[in-house]
């Protein structure tokens, strides 16, 4: 047994956070830590195999939505957690958990496909079939994303306490956001292909203009960045964590938009 009274151990903390995971919603937790174990072998490619799409080593987008994948999945299994247990099993939910699983499932396998392949994934309308693949991940994509949007209104709508609490308020905001800045950086994405070339570290993004993968980062990842600073601020302002957020997200906001009009100022393509 573990004493509560000095430091918890690490590895207990995780054992923890997997045990409250799989209590929330154990398929979504499965699912990404699934998406973290794929990530091995991929890594292990992304050494060995030397071929390159527009100067980018041709494993290093499956690699990047595997990684997202998984943390996108956590978190809304996390946030499941917010909902009453009755609801979490509703077939409402269900269905929202399989739209999830199953729009990022094709999304990956086909990344990887094209990758083996040699092969781009995205803006690639060579023929027929990868157009239409091209517009099916865009579809997956905008439901993958609506999945946010439904478990935001499943949040506010089975809330006991009101006002609801900042944290509550964080999650809500940040998964519409996703849902609608997501949406919306996607589609001019769509028409807007990225610039060539390496860019920065990991990322790979083009800061100098024609680039709007910034912003549409920014925009999927609002599901984690401002629940997380609601947490923060509920720590560190709890009597000033309700305004401190609004102002979180109008900044947050402001900056998409920015990035938004980075990247339509330059036009990229290969």
């Amino acid at each position: 047994m573990y004493s509560m009274d000095g430091p918890i151990p690490s590895g207990f903390v995780g054992r923890r956070i997997v045990n409250e995971l799989m209590q929330r919603q154990h398929v979504l937790t499965l699912y990404g830590f699934v998406m973290l174990a794929l990530m091995v072998p991929t890594l292990v490619l992304l050494v060995l195999d030397a071929r390159t799409i527009g100067d980018v080593n041709v494993w290093a987008k499956p690699l990047k939505f595997m990684a997202s994948t998984a943390l996108f999945s956590l978190c809304t299994a996390w946030f499941m957690g917010l909902l009453p247990p009755s609801v979490r099993v509703s077939p409402a939910n269900w269905a929202m958990v399989s739209t999830l699983i199953f729009t990022s499932l094709f999304e990956v396998a086909y990344i990887s496909l094209q990758a083996a392949l040699g092969s781009p994934s995205h803006y690639n309308v060579t023929d027929a079939f990868h157009a239409a693949m091209f517009g099916l991940m865009a579809l997956a994509a905008v439901l993958l994303v609506a999945t946010q949007a439904f478990l935001a209104w499943q949040i506010h709508r089975t809330a006991v306490e009101r006002p609801l609490p900042v944290f509550h308020q964080a999650v809500i905001a940040g998964l519409i956001m996703t849902f609608v800045l997501s949406t919306a950086s996607g589609f001019m994405l769509g028409g807007n292909q990225p610039p060539t070339g390496v860019g920065l570290p990991l990322a790979g993004w083009h800061l100098s203009g024609g680039d709007l993968r910034p912003a549409h980062f920014l925009g999927v990842h609002a599901q984690q960045l401002i629940p997380l600073a609601g947490v923060l601020l509920v720590r560190q302002a709890p009597s000033r964590a309700g305004a401190a957020l609004f102002a979180v997200i109008l900044v947050y906001t402001t900056i998409w938009v920015l990035l938004c009009k980075l990247g339509l100022s330059g036009q990229g393509g290969y």
